[in-house]
């Protein structure tokens, strides 16, 4: 059984005990977490698909950490200027683990 739901803009498939890094969402260590927007629900050859979210359905998930990702370096130069930008960036991030999913 699996599910596709929406949450930070992005789409993701997840099953039962996947974990997932996401943007960040509000909640300490061991918090659960509902996603409501479910936009499609397949338990073997059933599948539900939402116009565009499946009625009654929901994916509950538990936060395993909050955290931080990977630096990303922006860095612009223009040649023979003497003009160079360097930026930094870490998305927050959390971390969590899918529990069960709820089809209606």
């Amino acid at each position: 059984m699996y599910a596709v739901i929406k949450t930070g803009g992005k789409q993701y498939r997840v099953s039962a005990d996947d974990v997932l890094q996401l943007e960040r969402l509000d909640g300490d260590a061991g918090a659960k977490i509902e996603f409501s927007e479910v936009l499609m629900v397949s338990e073997g050859e059933n599948v539900k698909v939402g116009t565009p979210m499946v009625a009654g359905a929901k994916v509950v998930g538990e936060v395993v950490e909050q955290m931080r990702g990977p630096k990303l370096i922006a860095f612009k130069k223009r040649r023979r200027k003497n003009s160079r930008r360097k930026r930094g960036h870490r998305q927050e991030l959390t971390k969590v683990r899918i529990t069960e999913i709820v089809a209606a």
